[in-house]
């Protein structure tokens, strides 16, 4: 009789579209005991509005923190920026310090690329005199002072730029030409056995920049790839893809490139979303200017032709007369700011942002 019960319940559930109520339970515990045992967030459905509460630090751009799904990049996770040469890698990571000091938190910036330019850094909203900035001479070197920054618990975010530039130091007493196999690899992969517990103890943020290389040899798919291995693409909880997909020009002049992000990963919320910004030459991220393409995007300002309205009023022709408008005019900046805010707040994100196409396939990293 009992098992009548359940075969006419399953049935009954099968036709009104939903999971049989046994099979519903042994899911269930396998969730509960797949985030018992790696954490919450593990595994989620992706059309589930209920992400993890873990806390956050801006990224400066009000629509990549809604696109990362909890409202910035997790503290006492590792992340990483990769995209090519000059598509905003360190600007982002620029503006996540200047966030996280807003907070009167401690930041780390370990140039392994001996090209950390502080004017540049000022100028992005970052205290340089409170900023702890290494320039390590290997790459042992660089990753054990990320190692005993952040088992100190005092750090709150720690960048790494770059992973590229992180040169085992039997690479550096070798000779010029000399092949050094899998040395950078194992040496990451090494790095982040050892860290990955530490980060998520202490709550500090491990942010590695990467650059991006050619596989040799492929004929299908994206010949690019990542340096370093496949240990960080397996560690991160966030990867980021940034690129420059246009220029912004005054008249003849550029001063600035249209960039695109890509959230390829994401164990916090649900992935595969992508926002467009601008990153302006000496400014960083246009937060102006982005706030007036999601304004338009959610219908608080009307576009028509070149022509912007607010309420029937005309703005300004261009979306540079626009920036200039609200530039000037602070009580409607605000005004136009809370407006966005609240229309983000109450908004899915699948609304609002595209879904990038999903990345190959991850693999564990070899030991």
């Amino acid at each position: 009789m009992a098992k009548e019960s359940k075969e006419k319940a399953a049935e009954k559930a099968q036709a009104n579209g939903k999971m049989d109520p046994e099979k519903k339970k042994q899911l269930d515990l396998a969730i509960d005991a797949l985030e018992k045992q790696f954490g919450k967030g593990t595994i989620m459905k992706l059309g589930d509005d209920s992400v993890a509460q873990v806390p956050v630090i801006s990224t400066g751009s009000l629509s990549l923190d809604f696109a990362l799904g909890v409202g910035g990049l997790p503290k006492g996770r590792i992340i990483e920026i990769y995209g090519p040469e000059s598509s905003g890698k360190t600007t982002l990571t620029l503006h996540v310090i200047a966030e996280a000091q807003k907070e009167h938190g401690v930041c780390a910036f370990v140039d392994a690329e001996h090209a950390f330019d502080q004017v540049y850094a000022k100028k992005l909203g970052v205290d340089t005199k409170s900023l702890l900035v290494s320039q390590p001479e290997s790459g042992e070197q660089a990753l054990t002072i990320v190692d005993t920054l952040v088992r100190s618990g005092a750090v709150d975010v720690v960048v790494v730029d770059s992973v590229a530039a992180l040169v085992p130091q039997a690479e550096l007493e070798g000779e010029m030409g000399d092949a050094q196999v899998g040395l950078q690899a194992r040496l990451m992969s090494q790095a982040l056995r050892k860290l990955t517990g530490v980060i998520s103890k202490s709550s500090c943020m491990v942010v590695f920049i990467n650059q991006l290389r050619d596989k040799i040899g492929v004929m299908y798919g994206s010949p690019e790839t990542t340096t370093g291995g496949k240990a960080l693409k397996f560690y991160a909880s966030v990867r980021l893809d940034i690129r420059r997909i246009g220029q912004l020009k005054e008249g003849t002049d550029i001063v600035g490139n249209r960039t695109k992000v890509k959230v390829v990963k994401n164990k916090v919320a649900p992935p595969f979303k992508e926002v467009e910004f601008d990153i302006i030459y000496g400014e960083g991220i246009s937060k102006l200017g982005e706030m007036i393409d999601m304004a338009v995007e959610f219908g608080i300002i009307k576009k028509s032709g070149a022509w912007f309205s607010y309420e029937n009023e005309k703005l300004g022709q261009g979306r540079e007369a626009v920036k200039t408008l609200l530039k000037n005019d602070k009580a409607f900046y605000d005004k136009i700011y809370m407006q966005v805010r609240d229309a983000l707040m109450n908004t899915k994100n699948d609304a609002v942002f595209a879904s990038a196409p999903e990345e190959e396939e991850e693999e564990a990293p070899e030991e």
